[in-house]
């Protein structure tokens, strides 16, 4: 696969949950994110933080991890990005709980942080 391809849940694997009977959180910290800015086309660098609990999948590492370089040619806002990330996180492992977090560096002495959650039904939340 190319990593200009566009990112797409298909590209995650995952793994079966090795203790699906017990809730526990996985944190996954992906501090070298980059994508590029819609609007000048200039590089955008970030933290990613995936926060979650799994269901009977787990999400494999090395296929996270080219299926974040595949921003790096992609022009999107943070919040289409990290909206996109939930979505496709949540379509590959069907977690039972699942927060991202993109905490991007400063441009013009701004900083922004994203955040967005997913609670699957039943999990004492309100929906994704």
């Amino acid at each position: 696969m190319s990593l200009t391809e566009a990112p797409s849940f298909s590209q995650l694997e995952t793994f079966p949950n090795p203790n699906p009977g017990r809730q526990y959180v996985i944190e996954i910290l992906c501090p070298e994110f980059t994508s590029l800015c819609p609007k000048t086309g200039q590089p955008d660098f970030g933290t990613i933080t995936f926060t979650y609990t799994p269901g009977e999948k787990c999400v494999e590492l090395k296929s996270l991890k080219l299926y974040l370089q595949r921003y790096r040619n992609q022009g999107a806002f943070y919040e289409t990005v990290v909206n996109k990330l939930l979505d496709d996180f949540v379509s590959a492992a069907k977690p039972v709980r699942c927060q991202v977090v993109g905490a991007f560096t400063p441009r013009g002495g701004i900083t922004t942080r994203v955040v967005c959650v997913h609670e699957a039904d039943g999990a004492g939340g309100a929906g994704s």
